[in-house]
């Protein structure tokens, strides 16, 4: 029988998709028809037996038919799992002593009840298991399977799986994306709270990105498909979800370690029941209550909650091993351009060096700051307001600056220590009014666009917050220059900052954190990948829509509110204390059971049931994570 096959840890893993998977319906039905064979068997060996008392033979052969129909699963699994020294496998080892214990004593109705009820019983648990994942199967289902094509003009329903990029598709109000794209025609308002949490629509206009999993409110628009189906961005989070849900918190290595004596020690206390008190039931019922289902659960409950609630903030956790991590760390790395500013800069003003206008040198720096994502760049380019020159080859120094090519032409636009470095002289004086791109045509250095950036109306409380939760440092690396960093540093309040860092240098100044701190780097995943994979833990910001972002940070926030930090740090150290209070409650309650059942309180039959009081209390003691989330 397949659900005492699998530990309750193991049946936590695997519910995922629509709630079952085909294989676990099927799993469930042999279930409940071998537990349904068993029930018929023993009522008919016990009506069998009433009108024909004098044939007892025939109705323990009928007895005998329903014990082996619901315990030669149980047999099979518990033979591996001792061979294997499979711990997940205790408790189908304890059963399957106590049936044979019982049929050897002649105790049939004992020995079919024993499975049943507890098929019964773990079937309850998995539909608490269920309501607790309600958050994470709803993302699931958020992606619509069809789309509306386009197809030689005409508007075609299609297998999202279908769409290639260049695909054009029409999105009708009411309608959830089926892939990443980019609006075409069209404006509306988006509900995106299914990837970033946020409650607010986003106004969607024409060169605006779109994305699977979210849904379109009001207006009809046309998309332009970026990504294929199961390349786009919502994709990719249910699959690290998924992936996230198999794996458990390292504190249940402490179980591990115990659950390797727990059988032998259970075995040992059952026997020496029955020497000392010549009772074979008591010995049963120990071995009944044994059965160590809530163990399985003191981890995976909390862990699940904890992906739930923190998806339904935008944040997406791709380890739950990063959730200790977090709970620990007491030192904060934050970028600054896209982390702690909004990443849109404010242009202040213009110096010209070479330039004959500052249209020319606008000019300039937008052509190439085209190519470029990075927040400055697109500033260029929104200040420029369409002056770009087409045709240039555009290459992209992280963290330095950009370079375009048109044959014999090439422009420069980057920070000031890049052009040095590139062989030009250029002056310090307007640092102090704020973030300088300077731009060279050809060989002559044309000047300097100043902008300033503004920092995130909640990042001062972010990190008030943080601090009072006792992280000990809180600091800011950035590549800009001082001025510019240390007006930034003030407003918000971070114990240290370090300016003129390129990538590299932020790794370095990383690793050294690390040899006395536990360290968290938050970054925009673009030109912060170093160091938020040398960080214990790495947070990449606006992470929706970004394949860098999720491929290089632990954890990935679809938004930019930097409130989901002290959230996130709160949610961790909760989950943790949970999860120590489920080892303390799953422990505590099956001595207290064990002790009862050797005192004969608890009969077998009762043990059935009452061994799973531990697994309920530990989803309910998981549950109260969810329930703080909601009340949050």
């Amino acid at each position: 029988m397949k659900s005492l096959s699998n530990s309750a840890g193991e049946e936590l893993r695997a519910i995922s998709g629509d709630m079952l998977s085909d294989t676990d319906k099927k799993r469930f039905a042999k279930d409940i028809i071998s537990a349904l064979a068993a029930l018929t068997c023993l009522i008919a060996g016990k009506l069998y037996a009433k009108f024909f008392p004098s044939q007892d033979v025939i109705a323990g052969i009928i007895y005998f038919v329903g014990v082996a129909v619901i315990g030669i699963p149980i047999a099979i699994t518990a033979i591996k799992g001792f061979i294997k020294q499979d711990i997940s496998a205790s408790m189908e080892i304890l059963v399957f002593v106590a049936v044979t214990v019982c049929v050897l004593d002649g105790e049939y109705t004992v020995a079919i009840l024993i499975p049943i009820i507890l098929t019964i019983v773990h079937f309850l648990e998995e539909k608490s298991i269920m309501g607790g994942r309600e958050a994470l199967d709803g993302l699931k289902k958020m992606q619509s399977r069809t789309a509306v094509k386009i197809v030689d003009g005409v508007e075609t329903e299609v297998d999202a799986k279908t769409l290639v990029p260049g695909d054009i598709i029409v999105v009708k109000p009411g309608a959830a994306l089926s892939a990443d794209g980019t609006v075409i025609s069209g404006a509306t308002n988006m509900d995106q709270k299914s990837l970033t949490g946020e409650s607010i629509p986003k106004e969607i206009n024409p060169g605006d990105s779109v994305y699977a999993g979210t849904v379109n409110i009001d207006g009809e628009i046309k998309v332009r498909v970026e990504k294929a189906y199961a390349e786009s961005s919502f994709s990719k989070i249910v699959e690290l979800l998924e992936n996230a849900e198999n794996m458990t918190m390292p504190e249940t290595r402490i179980v591990d370690r115990f659950m390797v004596y727990y059988i032998p020690m259970a075995l040992i206390i059952a026997t020496l029941v029955w020497l000392f008190s010549k009772d074979i039931t008591k010995a049963v019922a120990v071995l009944v209550v044994s059965c160590p289902c809530g163990y399985m659960l003191v981890s995976s409950a909390p862990v699940i909650a904890a992906l739930a609630a923190s998806a339904k903030r935008g944040i997406l956790i791709k380890k739950p091993s990063f959730i200790e991590k977090l709970a620990e760390t007491d030192y904060f790395v934050f970028d600054k351009t896209g982390t702690v500013t909004g990443g849109t800069l404010e242009a202040v003003g213009t110096h010209l060096v070479g330039a004959e206008s500052e249209e020319q040198l606008i000019t300039a720096a937008a052509t190439v700051a085209n190519g470029s994502l990075h927040p400055t760049s697109r500033s260029v380019v929104k200040l420029a307001a369409g002056r770009i020159e087409e045709g240039y080859s555009v290459t992209e120094a992280v963290g330095k600056g950009v370079r375009g090519k048109k044959g014999d032409d090439e422009i420069i636009l980057g920070s000031r220590r890049f052009l040095v470095s590139e062989g030009f002289s250029v002056p310090e004086s307007f640092e102090e009014e704020g973030a300088c791109s300077w731009v060279a045509k050809n060989g002559e250095l044309l000047g300097c666009i100043v902008f300033r950036d503004i920092p995130r109306p909640e990042a001062a409380e972010a990190v008030s917050k943080l601090k009072k939760m006792g992280v000990t440092e809180v600091c800011m690396f950035t590549g800009d220059n001082a001025v510019a960093a240390e007006r930034i540093g003030t407003q918000i309040g971070f114990d240290t900052v370090k300016s003129r860092l390129l990538p590299e240098d932020k790794l370095e100044n990383v690793k050294e954190a690390k040899k006395e701190h536990i360290v968290t780097a938050v970054g925009d995943g673009i030109n912060d990948s170093p160091a938020l994979g040398e960080a214990d833990v790495g947070i990449a910001m606006g992470a929706m829509g970004s394949d860098t972002a999720i491929a290089s940070a632990d954890i990935a926030l679809m938004n930019n509110d930097l409130n989901n930090l002290p959230f996130l740090v709160e949610l961790c150290r909760r989950t943790k204390k949970t999860i120590y209070a489920n080892i303390i409650i799953a422990f505590s309650i099956s001595f207290v059971m064990i002790f009862l059942a050797a005192a004969g309180v608890i009969s077998p039959v009762t043990g059935a049931f009452l061994h799973n009081i531990g697994a309920f209390i530990v989803l309910i003691n998981s549950g109260r994570i969810l329930k703080k989330n909601r009340e949050e």
